[in-house]
């Protein structure tokens, strides 16, 4: 296998592009590991990919077309499925069946997450899974599953294929994403100072200003000028929206 051929030929670079990398992601993956792709640009969008023509990648491309295989059309998968909720916890690949999720790392958010019902809520019986975290907050998955019902153990191709499969998947996910994305959600170049992520953060987890200025050592108006002046920065309309956007862009990072 040529990874940079696989890697040039799953790019979008335009939405002209989408079927023809979705073609070439079907083709490969199908070559080499025998699985089928089921792709989600976001797994907090009712809206399923499409090519420039408006046609669903799930069905046209990727194969879904049976009766009980048009899964975009479940707007409470995301919700529901343990696959999708999974990729809110985890950033690398993955597989997945009704015994557990299977990470190179230990991962006790997953280990934590219910599996009850695992085949009905997830609508197969394994998959490996790769998450796509993109900018602004946006999660995107790939999952790779067998057209075999009876398949539950995906622990060899994971092995074998789960780097080149997260390598293309997010090339594919990030090109498309780019191409298909027109509004835009965050004013540009946006840089933050220290003593504003500062009051950022401690707001984000629910402080006041009184109690921010007394950690910080500031006077209230001084941690107030700051949240207002990251506001204004983000074009935010109020401090919600301000801590909203700045999480967005990844200055209000969990704590290790």
């Amino acid at each position: 296998m040529d990874l940079h051929a696989s890697l040039a030929a799953v790019s979008v670079r335009s939405m002209g592009d989408a079927r023809k990398a979705a073609e070439a992601m079907r083709d490969i993956v199908l070559e080499c590991t025998g699985l089928h792709v089921i792709a989600v640009d976001n797994i907090a969008s009712k809206a399923p990919m499409e090519d420039i023509d408006g046609n669903i990648l799930a069905a046209d491309v990727f194969g879904w077309t049976g009766e009980n295989e048009h899964w975009w059309k479940d707007s409470k998968l995301a919700l529901s499925s343990p696959l999708p909720r999974a990729c809110r916890y985890e950033s690398e690949v993955f597989w997945a069946n009704a015994t557990g999720f299977f990470t190179r790392q230990p991962n006790p958010y997953l280990d934590e997450m219910s599996l009850d019902n695992f085949e009905k809520r997830a609508l197969t019986k394994a998959s490996i899974v790769v998450p796509v975290h993109l900018p602004f907050g946006q999660i995107g998955a790939v999952c790779f599953v067998s057209r075999d019902a009876s398949r539950t153990d995906l622990s060899a191709e994971y092995e074998q294929w789960a780097d080149i499969l997260a390598l293309m998947s997010h090339r594919f996910l990030a090109g498309y994403v780019k191409a298909h994305r027109t509004r835009r959600w965050l004013p540009g170049d946006c840089q933050l100072t220290k003593r504003e992520v500062e009051c950022l953060r401690w707001a984000s987890i629910g402080k006041t200003d009184k109690e921010i200025s007394l950690i910080l050592s500031r006077s209230h108006a001084t941690v107030r000028f700051h949240i207002q002046n990251a506001g204004e920065k983000l074009n935010a309309v109020n401090r919600s929206q301000t801590i909203f956007k700045a999480a967005q862009l990844g200055y209000l990072g969990a704590a290790a």
